[in-house]
């Protein structure tokens, strides 16, 4: 048989066949006297049985251990642990599903910002009448990435303070109230009066708990470097001036 008619009978590519040749799983025929290669049914038998275990889900360096020597052995340790991570594959599957229920059952969990926890969805919609503010929309960003790299103490830290400070008699409205000066400085210049007033009403909706002492004068904090460059000068000079307050008492 030539190497068309091998593919074709074990139905796998020529490709295929050449690859498996290149990490030596099946053995490179004769040659003929015109320069052919010459495949025997040998070559079709070990080729289907390689269709076989790579269909069954066992990488290439699995099915070479498998088609060593004192072959029945290897397959049947190394069907069990595939059987084994086959396992561990559903059960992983089921989590995923369950976690991706949880979130399309919830209202505003799948936003443009989402997925997002249940929990802080529930924030987002605290805060829907803001849909429209920029800032509000980069401070939802914010939050998430927060969520996704947070240790677990660390998010149930955010969300109870974040929830607690919108639940306080006026935080909602501090809140929309921040967003909107905040979202006027967008063309301001950082010298501007209003940044002062922006990180005062900023720091008036923020529970200090949230952030590190002296967070914002670390040099070398590249976080804190790429976070300000995300938003407009005036805005990012008032966002430091709220974290100069918060942790360090910034007065009048």
């Amino acid at each position: 048989m030539r190497i068309g008619e091998l593919a074709a009978a074990v139905g796998v590519t020529t490709r295929t066949v050449r690859h498996y040749h290149h990490q030596g799983l099946l053995p490179e025929p004769e040659r003929r006297p015109n320069g052919y290669r010459e495949y025997t049914l040998r070559h079709a038998v070990v080729l289907a049985r390689i269709r076989r275990l790579t269909e069954l889900g066992l990488g290439l360096a699995e099915v070479r251990d498998v088609l060593a020597e004192d072959a029945g052995k290897d397959l049947v340790e190394v069907l069990g642990e595939l059987d084994e991570d086959l396992a561990r594959q559903e059960v992983a599957i089921r989590e995923r599903r369950e976690r991706l229920r949880a979130l399309l059952e919830t209202d505003g969990a799948v936003t443009a910002e989402g997925p997002v926890s249940p929990r802080l969805a529930a924030l987002f919609q605290d805060m829907a009448q803001v849909t429209d503010s920029p800032m509000a929309a980069k401070d939802r960003e914010m939050l998430a990435l927060i969520e996704s790299t947070a240790d677990p103490e660390g998010r149930e830290q955010l969300m109870g303070a974040l929830g607690h400070a919108l639940a306080l008699p006026g935080g909602k409205e501090r809140a929309l109230a921040a967003y909107a000066l905040l979202d006027e400085l967008v063309d301001a210049d950082p010298t501007d009066p209003r940044v002062d007033e922006a990180a005062r009403a900023l720091a008036d909706c923020l529970p200090p708990e949230l952030l590190p002492e002296r967070l914002e004068v670390d040099p070398d904090n590249s976080f804190l470097r790429a976070f300000y460059a995300d938003f407009a000068p005036a805005q990012a000079e008032a966002i430091r001036r709220t974290l100069r307050i918060l942790t360090e008492g910034y007065g009048p």
